[in-house]
């Protein structure tokens, strides 16, 4: 009898994509070896990510009512939007890809299929979950928007496509919202709750709860920094700085950073970066019972284990430009006119959403090299979208019909 050979599949990418990948592929028999310039979850976006699971989250910031209010953003100092002005030439041709998808019809081609994952986000999370034991991580206490506009209309455009998609939704009035939140000062005069939502804990606890399930499993981690990918005959050869590694597939799910990886396999995907910040305020996570977010600044406040988490801000500027002292500022001032009371703030982070025109991920196999697959360009929405994202790829890894249409996340569409 012979016997069939065990796939031996490399996975570039140590986040919630790379560790989601690696569990459903290790689940099929693969023998799986991830690789990582840094350890996971050390300082990336899967580290320092605001911790939603966010399922309702598939109206995305290609929308018709958006576009209109970028300068006023832009110049805004308390705005949610910043531009690093030395990036300028380098994001033209994104942004004048995400104006053409700014269109109604485009909007709601992104919802449509945002919401098809989107939807299969936190039962996939619950497979992971049953093996992987987080207990004490995951709150099931819902998401909070509030807002201080006098009328619903800045937020009736996606209250009504979320309702649409029959996304279960709660609009609140101001007494609702103290008491979810009595610590809260009553600037608000409106908002929507979330109840299928949920948020980590400590993001980078569960990505090392992953690993070493993963580990215990006998997968492979390589703290190696990966320079390409060549090819013998198709054959994909992976190249670090220390030696070289032949694999039958090879995944890159490395967040922003994949785009160096794609652009030597001569596919030119329009992968940018949206720049995130958090800071934390320790012993304060009491204030809050789950994730809180300021809908008209554009930033979050989440209990965590290390405190409150502040996150927020989108902000254009490359990977290589330095962390801004005015976001962090941005973020302190926010928190302050949400809560009373903040102690002076730890912790200031800056990391890096992978973000495509039509904020749509890349998942699947590579237009060029059938051995190469993607998984990466999730915006704000990597760390809720990372179980999905894995469970399909492994599934188009091993030939199996996932029931869904996966088109309109294929690298082929910028082709």
């Amino acid at each position: 009898m012979k016997i069939k050979k065990k796939l031996k599949i490399g996975i570039i990418g140590a986040g919630i994509q790379g560790m989601c990948n690696a569990f459903f592929l290790q689940k099929k028999g693969y023998e799986v070896t991830i690789f990582d310039r840094d350890d996971p979850a050390s300082s990336s976006a899967s580290y320092g990510n605001a911790g939603h699971f966010s399922p309702y989250a598939s109206l995305q910031l290609n929308r018709t009512d958006i576009l209109a209010d970028v300068p006023a953003m832009l110049l805004s100092s308390t705005g949610p939007l910043a531009l690093k002005w030395n990036y300028v030439p380098k994001m033209i041709p994104w942004f004048i890809k995400f104006i053409l998808n700014c269109s109604k019809q485009k909007m709601m081609h992104t919802a449509k299929y945002m919401h098809q994952i989107l939807d299969l986000a936190i039962p996939t999370f619950d497979e992971i979950f049953q093996e992987v034991d987080v207990a004490g991580l995951v709150e099931s206490k819902g998401i909070m928007y509030i807002w201080n506009n006098k009328d619903l209309s800045s937020r009736e455009l996606e209250i009504k496509i979320r309702k649409e998609l029959e996304i279960e939704q709660k609009i609140l009035t101001p007494k609702e919202i103290h008491d979810l939140e009595p610590n809260i000062k009553p600037f608000y005069h409106g908002g929507v709750f979330y109840p299928q939502a949920r948020h980590a804990r400590n993001p980078k606890k569960i990505v090392l709860k992953l690993l070493e399930h993963f580990v215990e499993k006998g997968g492979k981690f390589l703290k190696l920094n990966v320079k390409g990918i060549k090819f013998d005959n198709e054959v994909p050869i992976l190249e670090t700085e220390a030696q070289k590694f032949i694999f039958d597939k090879i995944v890159i799910a490395c967040g922003a950073f994949s785009k160096r990886l794609t652009d030597k396999l001569d596919e030119k995907i329009p992968l940018d970066t949206e720049r995130g910040y958090h800071i934390h305020f320790k012993g304060y996570e009491h204030l809050l019972k789950r994730p809180v977010v300021f809908a008209n600044r554009g930033f979050g406040i989440t209990p965590m284990e290390q405190g409150l988490r502040v996150v927020g801000t989108v902000e254009f500027g490359g990977l290589e430009n330095p962390l801004s002292k005015s976001r962090i500022k941005n973020l302190i001032n926010n928190a302050k006119y949400m809560l009373d009371n903040l102690p002076d703030h730890h912790d200031e982070w800056l990391g890096f959403r992978p973000t495509l025109p039509d904020f749509l991920p890349v998942i699947g196999p590579s237009k060029n090299h059938k051995n190469i697959f993607y998984c990466f360009g999730h915006h704000h929405l990597g760390w809720t979208l990372g179980a999905i994202s894995g469970k399909i790829v492994s599934k188009m890894i091993s030939n199996e019909n996932t029931n869904l249409n996966l088109e309109p996340y294929s690298s082929r569409r910028f082709s």
